[in-house]
């Protein structure tokens, strides 16, 4: 049989309709992974507070990257797997599955289901409770359904993968023409709670960067987020002051994992960096957090605070460099395929 490959990631609205982007908002904030308040707690919290205002304003930004075909995920998801089946071939089948919404993680298992052996592959480079921890924890709970559950294994993060860091790499650099260019590598945020949960024991004060890699910190999500950083910045032979890392995305009162990407912003104005160069490194997809969040949104407060040029550096997305990486990580984690069957 073939080996499935199932490519997870989080999802997108399925169109323009408030209603696509209130079902979209409902499904993802009411994940106990993603607010993890007690169940009373977040049901007052998600349809008393959030629901009622946040739609509207998460449409108008969804309309600001909204392409003909529809979702730039949805789009660079479809078009990543089509690449990798490709470039696997026919001893694996390559399906993509979103948390919340569609296609779903239920409809790319069921495609997969009879493969003998399955790579759960959740396309987020460092590990989080609230992306990668809930998109294998869905995926286990539709596959307990079936009465025969298939070989299983679970890639749960890459974020020091030498592929991953080449292929980050290789698209940094031509948008590091200028000598004096300053490049900011912007992550997705978390609550700190997060990372006391990740029973992350390594000496960190949270604000300066965190120490390398090692057993206390080993789930510790700004710890990994920091190392792909360092990785990068070696590939790319940057000096300490060229560059730095940030935390974008984050909502309401509660700390969250610092520095904020928007205040360093300021600091680096302060600081007279005229030309900046901006990469995401927790997404491998364009989406929503990159093209409105950073291409837009941290872009106009750039130049409004006098910047000179801001480069936002496209995600991976079907890159060939990316493509290849990918290929090596399955094959590292399944066994070889033996047949050209597909699975039923």
């Amino acid at each position: 049989m073939k080996i499935g490959v199932v490519l997870l990631n989080l999802g997108t609205p399925d169109d323009l309709k408030i209603g696509s982007i209130r079902r979209y908002l409902r499904e993802f904030l009411l994940d106990p992974r993603v607010i993890d308040l007690n169940p009373f707690a977040r049901y007052l919290l998600v349809y008393m507070a959030i629901l009622p205002f946040r739609p509207q304003k998460t449409l108008k930004a969804y309309k600001e990257i909204w392409q003909a075909k529809g979702s730039p995920l949805r789009i660079h998801m479809e078009e990543l797997t089509q690449a990798l089946s490709h470039s696997l071939g026919e001893a694996y089948q390559v399906v993509m599955g979103m948390r919340y919404g569609n296609p779903s993680i239920e409809l790319a298992f069921n495609s997969v289901r009879s493969c003998e052996h399955i790579l759960i592959f959740p396309l987020f480079p460092q590990y989080s409770s609230a992306a990668t921890g809930s998109a294998i924890e869905e995926f286990m709970r539709v596959a307990s359904k079936n009465w025969n559950i298939s070989n299983l294994n679970i890639l749960n993060s890459f974020y020091a993968e030498e592929g991953f860091i080449n292929a980050s790499a290789n698209m940094i650099k031509p948008h590091l023409k200028n000598s004096d260019s300053f490049l900011l590598l912007s992550y997705h945020g978390l609550p700190e709670r997060h990372l006391s949960k990740s029973l992350c024991t390594a000496p960190c004060d949270k604000a300066t960067p965190c120490p390398k890699m090692n057993t206390k910190n080993t789930f510790c999500y700004r710890a990994q987020c920091y190392e792909t950083s360092r990785l990068i910045a070696k590939q790319l032979q940057l000096k300490p002051e060229s560059f730095m890392s940030t935390f974008q995305s984050r909502l309401g009162r509660t700390p969250w994992i610092k520095p904020y990407t928007d205040e360093e912003l300021t600091k680096l104005r302060a600081k007279n960096i005229l030309n900046l160069v901006v990469v995401c490194p927790s997404f491998v997809s364009d989406c929503l957090e990159t093209l409105e969040e950073i291409g837009i949104q941290a872009k106009n407060q750039w130049l409004k605070l006098g910047g000179k040029s801001f480069t936002l550096v496209p995600c991976l997305n079907d890159n060939e460099d990316w493509v290849n990486a990918l290929k090596e990580m399955v094959k590292n984690n399944t066994p070889q395929g033996s047949t050209t069957d597909e699975c039923p």
